[in-house]
């Protein structure tokens, strides 16, 4: 092994150990209400692996299905403004919006609370040594992205998701695409019967989208 190797390896190494460290040993503790789910109700939403791999983007997999993180800022949404919801890609289960979506810069999407929390749920998880909170769906079981603390008030709470484990639909898409109870989120001029005329539903398992 050379010289320059040696020296690559020596501060990759050093680097790794800064980090581990200085890092807070102890992960964000998530609210009750996303905190644990039902056993029975997880992954019920989840189609078999076959399914998954024909449907899905092979970056849409590697997240959802083996908690890959998506490259910063080379994503879909991280910087996105447009009004609407974010739904599950493999179920569509409803999990967040952008009335929450907060522009920090991570280069990920970021949000201060979920849409219905009781559709995600937080497991611990480790990265070289560190605590970590992870961030999952309950109906398809997908991974999310991590629930992190603001580094400016430990009490806070940051829910930064990767795109590509998300699809997005457009305010003034919800009735058509089956998400009519949310449209009072971002319209005045909601009738109970545009809520009844279309529930939502869950959008077809997988279903592509841009990533």
């Amino acid at each position: 092994m050379n010289s320059p190797t040696r020296i690559a390896i020596g501060v990759a190494a050093f680097g790794i150990a800064l980090v581990a460290l200085y890092a807070p040993r102890k992960a964000p503790v998530a609210p009750e209400d996303v905190a644990a789910a039902p056993a029975e109700r997880i992954g019920r939403l989840r189609p078999d692996d076959a399914e998954l791999r024909a449907t899905l983007t092979p970056e849409q997999y590697r997240v959802t299905q083996r908690q890959y993180t998506e490259p910063a800022f080379d994503n879909s949404f991280h910087s996105s403004t447009e009004e609407g919801i974010y739904v599950d890609v493999v179920s569509g289960e409803p999990l967040f919006s952008s009335k929450d979506k907060l522009n920090l810069g991570t280069g990920w999407p970021v949000f201060s609370r979920p849409l219905e929390p009781d559709n995600v749920y937080t497991r611990a998880a480790t990265l070289v040594g560190i605590a970590r909170t992870e961030l999952r769906s309950v109906g398809a079981d997908s991974h999310l992205g991590h629930l992190l603390a603001d580094p400016s008030d430990p009490s806070v709470l940051r829910y930064r998701v990767n795109s590509a484990a998300l699809r997005f639909i457009p305010a003034d898409s919800l009735l058509t695409s089956g998400y009519a109870s949310y449209r009072g989120t971002f319209f005045e001029d909601v009738t109970d019967s545009d809520v009844d005329a279309d529930e939502p539903v869950a959008a077809t398992p997988g279903e592509r989208v841009s990533s």
